[in-house]
């Protein structure tokens, strides 16, 4: 993923680190601070291609790929991520999780597949609009069920 470095680059990856560090302050389960980092690296690479199909950046298909399957590949991992039923009283994950693991684990899935598949086929922005749809309504049916 190409990264421009501008003054207003680094103060936004400035302003963005602190505010994670700031979300995840007080975390004292290291499994939880690890599920928190791991989402907080697919909402990065989400980040990047909101902006583009926002035309807030400009449309780059290779940094674009670049972030569809940094979603898909983090998205794999989320099943060992929530393996163990950890919590923290900083946790946004619900119970849930673990009673219907099955379930959380499809969407997970459901999520990576989108990903991947986006990140082969995107070429224009219009596959970045389609695709970040179909990819962003996998996020939201986990989000909605098993995300305080």
């Amino acid at each position: 993923m190409k990264l421009t470095k501008t003054p207003l680059a680094m103060a936004l990856l400035v302003a963005g680190i602190g505010s994670v560090a700031l979300a995840h302050g007080g975390v004292k389960n290291a499994a939880v601070m690890a599920r928190m980092n791991g989402m907080t690296s697919i909402s990065e690479a989400m980040k990047v291609l909101g902006a583009m199909a926002k035309g807030q950046t400009q449309f780059d298909a290779e940094t674009a790929r670049a972030a569809a399957k940094d979603v898909g590949t983090l998205s794999a991992q989320i099943p060992d991520l929530f393996q163990a039923p950890e919590t923290d009283p900083k946790t946004e994950a619900l119970p849930v999780i673990w009673e219907r693991f099955d379930a959380f684990t499809a969407l997970a899935q459901d999520t990576e597949a989108s990903a991947l598949a986006l990140s082969q086929s995107l070429t224009t922005p219009d596959d970045l609009t389609a695709g970040l749809a179909q990819l962003g309504a996998t996020c939201k049916a986990c989000h909605k069920e098993y995300r305080k």
